[in-house]
């Protein structure tokens, strides 16, 4: 419950946002365009990002008959996870990239796919596997999928028009200031509003990312399943970092290159080791509580 109105009220001020640099570049009708432009850009991705983005990683898609023994354990796990989660059994997709990772997609359970590069199929154990299906299962869930996607459009969009209203304020600002005080504060807020969008952003997808990793461990079975894959994950994907559009980073079970040093703070996930930490955490409850069952 916390989590999803943590979600809310940052979804809240990624608006607040775009609506403050829209009255900025043409008043209360400035702020107006501004909101009718998210709306079309979020019915847009909506429709079509899940489109978009399996066909940018050139995924193809695996009939339910077809693939080697290895692609058709995973379909069955894959199903009867979905299963237990109560959801429709997504669209499976497969891309051809040797680094380690997994994504889900799609505008809700009915629409779901989930997608492997052959990278983490040929990494992980079959536990491990089911750990990194359930964690993205949990997103399908969750509707983690539709969030971040509203999330991220919410602050290309704010990116955008902080854009324009930096020029505007580049190449009028001199006259604003001699008219209204504005000046290098309009400036300083156009440029700081798009840092602050991102940093939103990427808190929402950093607080999904925990509640998948606690779905996903339940999903599974046990959490020390995913906790192994995320180690492997951390290893491979420093190993063999993915050519990956940073946009679409936020999909990922593990953010497809690393991101040392300042870059860390525009992470889309959390720390690796404080995922692992957590799931730790909750298999050593679970066993305690299995214990005292007894």
């Amino acid at each position: 419950m916390f989590n999803s109105f943590k979600t809310v009220i940052l979804l809240g001020l990624l608006t607040g946002f775009l609506l403050v640099i829209g009255r900025h570049l043409g008043g209360n009708g400035g702020m107006a365009i501004a909101l009718l432009f998210s709306l079309g850009m979020n019915f847009f991705s909506w429709w079509y990002s899940d489109r978009i983005v399996l066909s940018m990683y050139g995924a193809h898609e695996v009939a339910p008959e077809t693939g080697n023994e290895k692609i058709r354990e995973i379909r069955e796990m894959l199903s009867r996870l979905a299963l237990r989660g109560g959801i429709p059994v997504p669209r499976f997709y497969i891309i051809d990239d040797p680094s380690p990772n997994a994504f889900a997609t799609g505008r809700d359970p009915a629409h779901a796919a989930v997608a492997v590069t052959t990278g983490i199929m040929d990494l992980m154990t079959t536990e491990e596997l089911s750990g990194v299906l359930g964690h993205e299962l949990t997103h399908v869930i969750n509707r983690d999928t539709l969030i971040s996607t509203v999330a991220a459009s919410l602050a290309g969009a704010v990116t955008m028009l902080a854009s324009m209203a930096q020029w505007a304020a580049l190449f009028g600002g001199r006259e604003r200031e001699e008219r209204e005080g504005g000046g290098w504060s309009d400036i300083l807020m156009v440029i700081l509003a798009p840092i602050a969008g991102m940093l939103v952003q990427m808190a929402i997808s950093r607080s999904r990312e925990f509640s998948a990793d606690a779905g996903g461990a339940r999903l599974c079975g046990n959490p020390l399943f995913l906790s192994r894959a995320l180690a492997k994950l951390e290893r491979g994907v420093e190993a063999v970092p993915m050519a990956a559009n940073p946009a679409t980073s936020h999909m990922f079970i593990l953010e497809p290159f690393h991101a040392g040093g300042l870059m860390s703070l525009f992470s889309t996930h959390p720390p690796t080791e404080e995922r692992i930490r957590r799931l730790e955490a909750l298999a050593g409850s679970s066993a305690s509580q299995h214990r005292h069952a007894f």
